[in-house]
């Protein structure tokens, strides 16, 4: 028997209790910092990426919408949830960077591009300290285009339902528990204007991770990639 198990088993036939060590002791996970998944928008405008992902967004801080499970998230439910009449601000203007929400105790909203093709809503929220279950995330950019694209479709992939408008029309509704996957739902044939388009969307997300992926395709299903991104 080695001299520690020795030592150890002299000490429980005495009678002394072995205390675990304390908590603050234990090992925790440490919260990956929003530099994980995100860098600071700039002034110059950004490009899609290879695959045509947008990843330059304004994100505003998740409102709470307490939700015990995602199977409540039918397209009536998610509607309601995510009307444009509740969109915490100005629908006719952009947000700025750190600008507080209308309506909202304090929600900022941030400007930022994402490190990954598809924008980690649940590592924005955890990082910086907020809500990450039953809430609602809004998103906005703003997408230049050097022409007029026609018969172009928006794909988006979300995790939990979400919604999305392009110009202040509805484009592309995903609604019921879902999980994040690339093009998942595709508008009906659009214009994308030349000049400037504005994009907003709202995901809602009960328990579990959240997510989202958004871009243009043209006819045959290819990436649409001249165009800049801004939200300054």
């Amino acid at each position: 028997m080695s001299t520690m198990r020795s030592a150890i088993l002299r000490l429980v036939l005495a009678g002394v209790v072995l205390a675990p060590a304390p908590l603050h002791a234990q090992q925790v996970p440490a919260v990956p910092p929003l530099s994980d998944y995100f860098r600071p928008a700039t002034s110059t405008p950004a490009r899609p990426d290879e695959q045509g992902f947008i990843r330059r967004w304004l994100l505003l801080e998740p409102i709470s919408r307490p939700n015990p499970t995602n199977t409540v998230f039918t397209g009536s439910y998610v509607r309601r949830a995510l009307d444009p009449a509740g969109y915490p601000g100005d629908l006719g203007a952009l947000p700025r960077d750190g600008q507080v929400a209308a309506g909202t105790e304090g929600l900022r909203w941030h400007a930022l591009d994402s490190t990954l093709w598809d924008v980690k809503l649940f590592n924005f929220a955890q990082a910086l300290g907020k809500p990450k279950y039953g809430v609602v995330f809004w998103a906005v950019t703003v997408v230049n285009s050097p022409r007029e694209h026609r018969n172009v479709r928006l794909a988006v992939g979300s995790n939990s339902a979400s919604m999305w408008w392009v110009n202040g029309e509805e484009a592309a509704s995903l609604f019921d528990d879902r999980r994040m996957v690339m093009d998942d739902v595709l508008s009906d044939r659009m214009v994308l204007r030349a000049g400037r388009n504005v994009i907003r969307g709202a995901v809602i997300n009960g328990p579990g991770l959240s997510d989202f992926c958004l871009r243009f395709v043209d006819e045959t299903g290819a990436p649409i990639r001249d165009l800049s991104i801004e939200v300054q």
